[in-house]
């Protein structure tokens, strides 16, 4: 495994092209300044050991040079050593409805963006736990396989949109089916946390949930969404033309459904609670998960990171030394050779 240690060092790398700029327009000027003295053809007789193309290819070696001292600051490191590091976690299961219903804009800016935004600050929260998302809407797809990385997790979150499953619909007991799975066959305590609009299509939640609770498998959910609904958004692109609507041409409502998941909390030993536009509702839930138990997870990563800024440092040292090489005039043995007449 290889990181940078400094990589705030990368800034530096624009430093390149605003030298090189000024570069370009110094042999501009340089150009200009002798056409003053005289023509092209007088100045090569004045001047005949001036070479045009030295200049460049020094110009190019420093800014060679500067590219591998940037990359020694930056300081490359490898792993050499994997070990085991032992935490005390739980293990956590997002079940996120991606669903057309989630574009609702009763909750701001809309249902399936609060949601993402709220998950993303729990993984913040997060320390020694394990996590895995799955994402559903007419069919369940696990998005992240539960696992430690917290970096990974907030990036798959960033990514899931109404666009991932292509078929409509919200399979909640799927959901909850494909995330109790997803455990394995680890003896941590476990839950499940469920975000979703509750307008199930696809029937078994209950007996799912059950199965679930059965496995030791607490349920929380979270409700989406306001009472009185939300007209669901129709997009062409970026662009919202309108409402989505039924047969009839009748705009179509979305609603919670708090019944259902107050359910599903309830055969799930966990809790309901209902998002608005001031609390997600996240954060209640990981009140109540700092209360479950933790235990002892395994988990392996890289250790003992050796630097590797010396082999740049190097290669930069040794590009200042064949610059040493280069003179402004032109090389005797080549100058008289037409291709390489400015050399």
């Amino acid at each position: 495994m290889f990181r940078f240690a400094h990589s705030v060092f990368f800034l530096a790398f624009l430093l390149i092209p605003l030298i090189s700029a000024v570069f370009v327009v110094f042999m501009i000027r340089r150009k200009k300044a002798m056409e003053k003295y005289g023509e092209k053809s007088l100045l090569k007789i004045l001047a005949p050991e001036s070479s045009t193309a030295k200049p460049i290819i020094k110009f190019i070696l420093y800014s060679l040079a500067l590219a591998a001292m940037i990359m020694a600051l930056a300081d490359l490191q490898s792993g050499s050593k994997i070990e085991k590091v032992k935490r005390k976690g739980i293990d956590l299961m997002i079940c996120l409805d991606v669903s057309n219903s989630m574009l609702a804009q009763d909750i701001r800016p809309y249902r399936l963006e609060r949601a993402k935004q709220a998950i993303s600050k729990l993984i913040d929260k997060l320390e020694g736990d394990r996590i895995g998302l799955i994402v559903f809407a007419g069919k369940a797809y696990t998005q992240l396989p539960i696992t430690t990385d917290y970096a990974a997790a907030k990036l798959f979150v960033s990514t899931v949109n109404t666009g991932m499953v292509p078929t409509q619909g919200t399979a909640i007991g799927d959901a909850i089916k494909l995330a109790a799975a997803g455990f394995g066959e680890t003896k941590h305590n476990k839950a499940i946390v469920l975000i979703t609009d509750g307008e199930d299509h696809e029937g078994q939640v209950l007996e799912q949930a059950e199965a679930a609770s059965k496995a030791g498998i607490i349920l929380y959910t979270i409700g989406m969404g306001l009472t009185e609904g939300a007209p669901i958004p129709v997009f062409q692109g970026d662009v919202q033309t309108g409402y989505k609507k039924d047969r009839d041409g009748n705009t179509i409502i979305s609603k919670l459904d708090e019944t259902t998941l107050k359910q599903i909390a309830n055969v799930g030993k966990g809790m309901y609670v209902r998002a608005s536009n001031s609390d997600a509702g996240l954060n209640t839930v990981f009140d109540d998960l700092e209360k479950i138990e933790k235990s002892d997870i395994e988990s392996k990563q890289f250790s003992d990171f050796e630097s590797r800024f010396q082999y740049f440092a190097g290669l930069a040292l040794i590009i200042l030394v064949l610059d040493l090489f280069v003179f402004e005039r032109k090389t005797k043995w080549i100058r008289n050779i037409k291709v390489f007449g400015d050399f």
